[in-house]
């Protein structure tokens, strides 16, 4: 089903209302005395928001399911918002909404993901929500890890495990000549001893590395990702993830001479 569909789950969405700012203070001062249709208002008033945000989510499974899913989002997020908070309601609402939705298609993903890396992933991403509640900013790799007590690599990669599979024919870079395709970068097993040597020497040295510099290395090197998108992930400046690179390969070059 398409997203353009007038029809969403028995919910015709060209006729969704959208609620003013101030009609929605008004809702929940309702809601918090009592008044329980006040909160079916809020909710079909933010029925857009939830169809806004499912556009992200494309290809990734039955859109009715998701909507439904994302609706489930939209209902906790209403019982969870004070207006003390002093933020807007779809500020709130949205990582919310966003995380019902991730975790739906990461239960129904058929790619088998170890026990023990998905209980961080699902800790990690409670953390990512608390956060998001109590400072309305979104932490980063090295805060989850701290406050789970865990490694900022092991967070990174338990995160990174919910993302869906891609195809190994995926292009990953197109100058406008040649494709460099995904499994243009794939190790090729059939090595003489003096190459397995020198492989083993730079397995040393990339355990030497601290785990930004192991995650940078891989992303730029293997899925072929520019310092830019490392750094947006990270939470950090792209001057960080040069310097880190860098470092990095400064390292690997001592081992290889």
């Amino acid at each position: 089903m398409e997203l353009n569909k007038v029809e969403i789950s028995g919910v015709n969405t060209n006729n969704l209302e959208v609620l003013s700012q101030s009609a929605m203070e008004e809702l929940f001062k309702k809601m918090k005395n009592g008044d329980k249709g006040a909160r079916e208002q809020i909710a079909n008033g933010n029925l857009k928001l939830v169809l806004s945000i499912l556009k992200r989510f494309a290809g990734k499974g039955n859109i009715d399911d998701l909507f439904q899913v994302g609706c489930i989002g939209l209902m906790k997020s209403i019982d969870n918002f004070d207006l003390s908070y002093e933020v807007k309601f779809s500020t709130y609402a949205v990582p919310m909404i966003i995380g019902e939705i991730k975790r739906y298609i990461r239960d129904n993903n058929s790619l088998r993901i170890s026990r023990s890396l998905k209980d961080l992933a699902y800790k990690a991403l409670k953390v990512q929500e608390e956060y998001i509640s109590t400072y309305n900013k979104l932490p980063n790799y090295e805060e989850i890890a701290q406050i789970l007590g865990a490694n900022s690599y092991d967070v990174v990669m338990a995160l990174e495990s919910l993302k869906d599979p891609v195809s190994i024919f995926s292009s990953i870079y197109n100058d406008g000549g040649d494709t460099i395709y995904l499994y243009d970068q794939i190790e090729d097993k059939k090595e003489s001893n003096k190459e397995l040597d020198v492989r083993m020497s730079v397995d040393d040295a990339i355990n030497n590395l601290d785990a930004r510099e192991k995650f940078i290395l891989d992303q730029r090197f293997i899925i072929g990702k520019t310092q830019m998108e490392i750094a947006d992930e990270l939470m950090i400046s792209q001057a960080q993830v040069s310097r880190l690179e860098k470092s990095a390969i400064k390292q690997l070059r001592k081992v290889l001479k």
